[in-house]
């Protein structure tokens, strides 16, 4: 696929750091015959000047915090405004590998109605890379998603779509459409990819794992479980299972339970009363 390609990336300043890294390392990365335009949308309530030859938007956070599925809609929607024929959209905490948009787009280009998605590593502390040629030696892609060979994709079986992981994904601008986007509802933490996906999948849009399309986590420091998110857990979650008739995020869900906090109610779950 050649043409216009938008690299969308939600942000907050508590990870500043992590966008100037994504900033430097995106210059490394090409994509032939394609003319790459970068959308950051921040998170935060005051919102933040985008540098020269970026294009900013901002979304503030809502009555339940910062609103992520909003602010990609947002990236996406300014992208297809500027004449975006394919999205690529990528957390903040993540570097792209010196291939990723050349398989994004190959990959588009053999399964322009599928969404597109490639591993993703997680660095750990100690790796904090200086540039991009150093990242092929830190590749150990994350074991609970596919990892075709560079330059092959595998259409998902319909069991994986909620492995898709909004890190990193890429999809054309008439699938997006398709899709209307995130369901702007979820707010805080969790659950909005999965029921992203779960549309894609209930509309019948193909999943392709993406061989090649190397992404790297930066290391921030995370619970587990994830405790300052527990609220939006259960919120996110019960809106999750009125769509889906399940809930999300059980891992999670079962580790709050095992700490006593969280405990079934009806056919959910609720914060323990003490």
């Amino acid at each position: 696929m050649t043409g216009r390609v938008a690299v969308i990336t939600a942000w907050s300043r508590n990870r500043e750091d992590h966008l100037r890294r994504q900033r430097a390392f995106l210059e490394g990365v090409r994509a032939p015959g394609a003319e790459v335009v970068r959308v950051e949308v921040g998170l935060d309530a005051e919102a933040a000047p985008a540098p020269p030859g970026i294009v900013g938007a901002h979304v503030p956070p809502g009555h339940h915090g910062v609103r992520v599925g909003a602010a990609r809609n947002e990236g996406a929607r300014i992208a297809l405004a500027q004449g975006a024929d394919a999205l690529v959209f990528l957390d903040v905490d993540c570097l792209p590998g010196p291939t990723l948009l050349t398989r994004y787009l190959e990959a588009l280009r053999r399964h322009p109605s599928d969404l597109a998605c490639g591993p993703v590593t997680y660095l750990v502390s100690a790796q904090r890379p200086r540039s991009i040629g150093e990242l092929d030696a830190m590749t150990r892609p994350h074991p609970a998603r596919p990892n075709p060979a560079a330059g092959d994709t595998r259409s998902a079986a319909s069991d994986e779509y909620d492995l898709f992981w909004s890190l990193s994904f890429a999809v054309t601008a008439e699938t997006w459409r398709r899709l209307d986007g995130f369901d702007e509802a979820y707010e805080g933490y969790g659950a909005e990819d999965t029921d992203f996906a779960r549309r894609a999948r209930a509309a019948g849009v193909g999943l392709q794992w993406v061989g090649g399309a190397h992404a790297y986590h930066q290391w921030h420091p995370a619970g587990a479980p994830p405790w300052r998110h527990l609220d939006d857990i259960l919120r996110n979650g019960a809106r999750f299972a009125r769509t889906w008739g399940e809930w999300p995020m059980r891992g999670w869900i079962d580790a709050f339970v095992a700490a006593g906090a969280v405990e079934p109610h009806g056919d959910g779950f609720r914060r323990v009363v003490a």
